[in-house]
């Protein structure tokens, strides 16, 4: 489900006031008012779509007269050289709002197109694959978006949805059972615990005090393949760490049931989609 309307549109503005101050001084001078043109979004390579709507949204902010003609939707699987979708509207509007539109277009289908070859990697596996909290300042719901486009799920979109201990609130507090039974007392019974171990003995005290999700943190397949066996289902288990798509197959295998990756949507690769105005 996409973010909601409202929230796109802030993002998109910002973006907008990003990009021109208040004119644009190139189409300005050189484009007429009443000049009408169409233009086509065309992929220049093969994955899933992500973002269409998002993108043509920037159009309509610009110049509410816009037409669209969308051809392939969130999810579609498109090929080198398919028309995504065509644009018809002020020439001023179509060229302002180009940048923008494809900025998070490309992104957002880079994500959903890396998120779904890592799906498939792990396909006949118990493991599902999830994003992070390493997402871009601004972006986050619209990048958490795109990873469910891709096939996905979503960890935690902040801080307030679940309660994650990692390795710098351990060395503060203390302790694994001194800092759940600390969060136990105060928190309310919607939230969940998360647990970061760094070894087997981690994994088993993080089990002793019921933990509800218990992170293996960068660890060795076989020491996950222990992990898995000595918790036997009693809590969920999340694989983090140096994922990529030569060891998630590996990963996966070991029986987890979580597999976090912050690359895709830290660090993923724009999918390449050119916009092309009909002259």
């Amino acid at each position: 489900m996409q973010p909601l309307q409202m929230e796109i549109d802030s993002i998109i503005i910002n973006a907008i006031k990003e990009d021109i101050n208040y004119i644009d001084v190139t189409t300005d001078y050189l484009i007429s008012d009443d000049s009408v043109s169409t233009a086509k979004f065309i992929a220049k390579d093969s994955g899933v779509l992500c973002g269409i709507d998002i993108a043509l949204r920037v159009f309509t902010l610009l110049g509410n007269k816009t037409e669209f003609d969308i051809k392939r939707r969130d999810g579609d699987k498109v090929e080198k050289g398919d028309i995504i979708a065509t644009i018809t509207g002020k020439t001023k509007v179509l060229l302002k709002g180009e940048r923008t539109a494809l900025n998070l277009l490309q992104h957002l289908s880079g994500i959903a197109t890396m998120t779904n070859r890592l799906v498939k990697l792990a396909e006949g596996t118990n493991a599902t694959i999830a994003d992070t909290r390493k997402t871009l300042p601004g972006l986050r719901s619209l990048q958490k978006y795109a990873v469910t486009v891709g096939g996905g799920k979503n960890h935690r979109y902040n801080l307030s949805d679940c309660a994650m201990l990692k390795d710098t609130h351990l060395d503060a507090y203390g302790s694994i059972t001194n800092a759940v039974n600390a969060l136990k007392e105060k928190l309310g019974h919607t939230v969940m615990i998360e647990v970061e171990t760094r070894n087997i003995n981690e994994v088993r005290e993080a089990l002793s005090v019921c933990a509800d999700i218990i992170m293996l943190d960068n660890m060795d397949c076989e020491t996950m393949k222990e992990a898995v066996n000595i918790v036997s289902g009693k809590a969920k288990l999340e694989a983090s760490g140096n994922v990529t798509e030569e060891t998630i197959v590996s990963i996966a295998k070991t029986g987890v049931d979580i597999i976090s990756v912050g690359a895709i949507t830290h660090s993923v690769k724009a999918f390449d989609i050119s916009m092309r105005i009909d002259k």
